[in-house]
């Protein structure tokens, strides 16, 4: 008998997340993954290092619930906003029962980690308009258990609707977890949605230190949500999810320093990503640009592939989309500083129109 086939079958069927990492690519102008373009310094002081870490760091939980504007027991710290997804699966859903609710194109660690639990995925897809289709997801409240939501979207880069959004989480009273994505919401700030928690018991936030705060590499994330939420999930998170460096840089990038740094950012960032789009609507070889509200810019061209490969030319690493619905000719530019979007500006000033 094979290794294989010892292995459970859905795990045998499993095609693995395609990360950007995983993917890979040779260049040095890496736009693809959603990340910052710089790192920052900070100190890890090792005389704790031979004993295990707290489970919850406290400096780490109430420097994130004074943050983000809640209560320490309404945070959970974890290893990355991937695994806050899988606790949540794990928690609430029962492998070969229960369902969770996606509306594609969307993140694809939620299917993902579904998957590898044995539930099943009910798919809604997006509108015309790219809003989660409300009146078919609520009448399908009754088949999951778990509703994920991005907001922004990845990799469209929409907000979720507040009034379509609030009457989702009435209609699911008592029937579903609905659970919004935050991980690019530093971008857009004002349109977190985790002042509902208060009055939602079955609403989850998820956020992350890997995008706004340029901390991708040490992979911490959080989960916002009512108290009793949070409790269930700390049944199943492992025992020492967070290690004491990680602890430790959080705790600093969370500090009133590291917010700021933070916060110069963004502000650049979204300096840059508006220069970008105005430079794109310039452009012949550019059919449509879509909402920009995180730290990336899905642009519609042409001719994507032909775009995807002079950028590869180029050593230039994007992010190709055009196999997923409803994004023919799609590519995903991560928003980086301004030599590097001068470099994309470039190699697309030399593209020509093409037939669509």
């Amino acid at each position: 008998m094979s290794i294989a086939k010892l292995a459970r079958r859905v795990v045998r069927a499993l095609t693995p997340y395609q990360s950007a990492r995983r993917i890979g690519g040779q260049g040095h102008v890496w736009l693809n993954a959603n990340e910052a373009p710089l790192a920052y310094p900070f100190t890890v002081e090792g005389s704790k290092l031979n004993r295990y870490p707290e489970c919850q760091p406290a400096e780490v939980i109430d420097g994130y619930a004074a943050y983000a504007g809640v209560n320490p027991s309404q945070v959970l710290v974890s290893r990355g906003a991937d695994e806050a997804i899988e606790l949540l699966i794990r928690t609430f859903c029962e492998a070969g029962q229960d369902q969770i609710l996606i509306c594609p194109p969307t993140y694809g660690m939620y299917a993902i980690s579904a998957e590898t639990c044995g539930v099943g995925i009910v798919e809604q897809p997006l509108t015309a308009s790219r809003q989660p289709d409300w009146p078919a997801i609520t009448d399908r409240l009754s088949d999951v258990k778990l509703v994920f939501l991005c907001s922004p979207n990845n990799p469209t880069g929409d907000l979720v609707g507040r009034e379509g959004l609030t009457a989702l989480l009435e209609a699911a009273r008592d029937r579903a977890i609905i659970v919004v994505d935050e991980a690019y919401i530093e971008f857009c700030p004002e349109a977190s949605v985790v002042d509902l928690i208060a009055q939602y018991p079955n609403l989850v936030v998820t956020r992350t230190l890997s995008k706004a705060f340029a901390l991708a590499g040490i992979r911490c994330g959080f989960t916002l949500a009512n108290a009793e939420v949070i409790a269930m999930l700390a049944k199943v998170i492992a025992p020492y999810p967070i290690p004491e460096p990680i602890a430790q840089i959080a705790a600093q990038a969370l500090s009133p320093m590291g917010l700021e740094l933070m916060e110069e950012r963004v502000l650049e960032l979204n300096r840059q990503k508006a220069r970008f789009k105005a430079e794109l609507a310039t452009l012949p070889c550019v059919l449509e640009v879509f909402e920009d509200k995180g730290n990336f810019v899905l642009v519609r061209f042409t001719d994507g592939a032909a775009v995807f490969a002079a950028m590869k030319a180029a050593g230039i690493i994007l992010r190709d989309f055009s196999s997923k619905p409803g994004l023919e000719h799609c590519i995903r530019v991560t928003v980086g500083y301004q030599n590097e979007m001068d470099a994309v500006l470039a190699v697309l000033r030399d593209q020509p129109q093409a037939s669509v």
